[in-house]
């Protein structure tokens, strides 16, 4: 969801010295907004930045006081899916269950390689547990595959994944939906909004195909950027959940 995202040529210069995170009153009742230089953050529709934990407004506060004299709005991931979770899922949370549903109708965990021998154990190895807690502790049971063709999910558990997303409040449902896209997984967002998986654990299985390619053959400069900034983004969303939803 957040893949698309394109940086405008011409970047914003700072226009603020000071961030700080404030109590929010508005209608709905608490939450926390971020201020600079005093005045409120809005989203992109306008609306007042005001997020339900103090964790996460200074997750957001964060990425505002560490702009430099531009403001690099591809690095401001939590900001960006805050806007989201204001702006367009109050509007949008079937269709967005949907989708994640529709992630774990073809989930990258399922599809297991045919060859070499040593993909296909790491993959068995690495994944399999995940796909066992899924089951145990979530009800999600999944067919496996081998290649690449397609294979029907049970019924039953697309609508346990939908249930699983509307089950959340708009901003956790922002937050899986972009962790079923950036990993191509709705089991791997769900592991990371139920901590059974860190960000970056998540991300790594994720990539178990592209890891093995990159120890066959090495590393270009290129790829090794972009793994990294995706990288960003999984350990932003392990964050993001975690913010949302403190340990006792």
């Amino acid at each position: 969801m957040q893949k698309g995202f394109h940086e405008p040529v011409d970047k914003p210069r700072r226009f603020y010295k000071t961030v700080e995170v404030v109590d929010a009153v508005h209608a709905d009742g608490g939450g926390f907004t971020v201020l600079l230089d005093g005045r409120n953050v809005r989203t992109p529709h306008n609306a007042r930045l005001v997020l339900p934990t103090r964790a996460l407004a200074d997750e957001v506060a964060a990425e505002w006081a560490g702009q430099g004299e531009t403001i690099e709005l591809a690095t401001m991931h939590a900001t960006r899916l805050a806007n989201t979770a204001l702006d367009s899922i109050p509007q949008a949370r079937e269709a967005t269950a949907d989708q994640i549903a529709d992630y774990a109708g073809s989930d990258l965990l399922l599809y297991f390689a045919e060859s070499p021998e040593g993909l296909v154990s790491r993959q068995f190895e690495r994944w399999n547990p995940l796909l066992e807690r899924a089951e145990a502790e979530a009800r999600l049971s999944f067919v496996r595959a081998s290649g690449i063709v397609h294979r029907a999910q049970p019924a039953e558990t697309l609508a346990e994944v939908r249930a699983i997303a509307l089950g959340l409040d708009d901003f956790g449902l922002a937050g899986l939906a972009f962790g079923a896209a950036l990993f191509g997984s709705a089991i791997l967002a769900i592991g990371v909004q139920r901590r059974w998986l860190t960000g970056d654990q998540a991300f790594e299985l994720s990539r178990l195909d592209e890891s093995w390619q990159e120890e066959q053959w090495g590393v270009d400069a290129e790829a090794a950027e972009r793994t990294e900034r995706l990288r960003g983004e999984a350990e932003m969303l392990e964050r993001w959940f975690r913010a949302l939803t403190p340990a006792a």
